[in-house]
């Protein structure tokens, strides 16, 4: 039993698995930060457009009265469109966030590659450095 609580300690305690860790607790945080810019922002720009902020009402029915539910109201048989639609504009908005902040995260890390280090001494000046220093002790 100690072994095996002393393996998984360990796998715990690798810098993998504490990566993954931050890794998704951020992409938690990133994904509330996208919802909310795609619901607050985006999707009241689709309902400027469009005339309403959710479609998830948008049916189309079939046939009416097909049956009655328990309180006794007429039930008709609909294909409820509009959930669907909400989904795919939302993943739609989603991707198209993600696209923009993958895309600005990627120039920056080319343009941090394509500064070059500064170019330290180069061998031979450390040497005749050393050189200078030994003959000014002598």
């Amino acid at each position: 039993m100690k072994k095996f609580v002393k393996e998984f300690r360990d796998f715990v305690a690798t810098g993998n698995m504490i990566e993954l860790a931050v890794g998704v607790i951020l992409g938690t945080a990133v994904g509330a930060v996208i919802k909310a810019f795609t619901d607050g922002i985006m999707m009241q720009i689709v309902a400027a457009i469009f005339g309403q902020p959710d479609f998830s009402e948008l049916a189309i029915t079939l046939r009416k009265n097909v049956g009655t539910d328990a309180d006794g109201n007429p039930i008709d048989a609909t294909l409820k469109y509009g959930a669907f639609l909400n989904t795919l504009i939302s993943l739609l908005l989603t991707g198209l966030v993600l696209f923009v902040i993958v895309k600005a995260y990627n120039r920056m890390k080319a343009k941090a590659a394509e500064e070059p280090a500064p170019a330290g001494p180069t061998e031979v000046d450390l040497l005749t450095e050393i050189r200078d220093a030994l003959r000014e002790r002598a």
